[in-house]
């Protein structure tokens, strides 16, 4: 499996593995264990996670991808930050990793979602 047979939906939290297109959208099922399916028509909002890249301060996005093999090089299947972390650890994390990060384009928000994201992925046995 690959980023790009995984996406996020807008106002649901976690990731999804896409199943495949629809007559009315694409089909989706909830990578956290519950296998739950449902199809995600035009109107939701769905991000394939290799789509996804953060803002830099000169310009030059970093494909999320790149993110998370920096993540796995510098602490491997350990993340020390996760859903419950403060702002300060966040943002110290992700300073240490991404250094040249608009900090006023990625929010804090972003920063949980993506050690979030990439905790569930390394779960889930990606580990390239």
């Amino acid at each position: 499996m690959e980023l790009k047979e995984i996406a996020v939906v807008s106002g649901k939290p976690g990731l999804f593995k896409i199943v495949k297109p629809a007559v009315n959208g694409v089909i989706l099922e909830a990578m956290d264990g519950s296998s739950a399916r449902f199809i995600a028509g035009s109107s939701t909002k769905v991000s394939v996670l290799a789509e996804i890249s953060v803002y830099t301060q000169n310009g030059d996005n970093i494909p999320l991808e790149e993110v998370f093999r920096t993540i796995f090089t510098k602490y491997g299947k350990n993340v020390q930050v996760g859903s419950k972390s403060t702002d300060k650890e966040l943002r110290d994390f992700f300073k240490d990793l991404i250094p040249e990060h608009d900090n006023q384009r990625v929010y804090t928000s972003d920063i949980k979602k993506i050690a979030v994201w990439y905790s569930l992925l390394i779960e889930k046995g990606f580990e390239e």
